[in-house]
């Protein structure tokens, strides 16, 4: 619970992880564009995962305290004041098995 409050702290940074509004539709249109990102980073993470557990060396190096620590909610390797250049006619280059 802790890593699921300290993403949404990161994710919703804009408003300080605060609701700007006592609106209820701008509340809940920040809380579905949250939870948007949220889903958008754990899928991503978990594609990232599995592929690196696709290389047998990796896979064989985690421990059962590993296994039983590996979560797809972490957020170091994102930069939220960066630019982010989407490019809709590209797919990103991950293995999909």
């Amino acid at each position: 619970m802790e890593s699921w409050n300290s993403a949404n702290t990161f994710i919703f940074y804009g408003k300080t992880a605060e609701f700007g509004s006592s609106q209820l539709k701008a509340q809940e249109l920040g809380m579905l564009g949250l939870h948007l990102l949220q889903n958008s980073l754990v899928y991503m993470n978990t594609l990232m995962i599995q592929q690196v557990l696709t290389d047998e060396q990796w896979y064989q190096r985690l421990t059962l305290a590993d296994w039983r620590a590996l979560t797809p909610l972490f957020h170091i390797h994102v930069n939220p004041y960066g630019v982010v250049h989407l490019d809709m006619r590209e797919r990103l280059p991950f293995l999909f098995a």
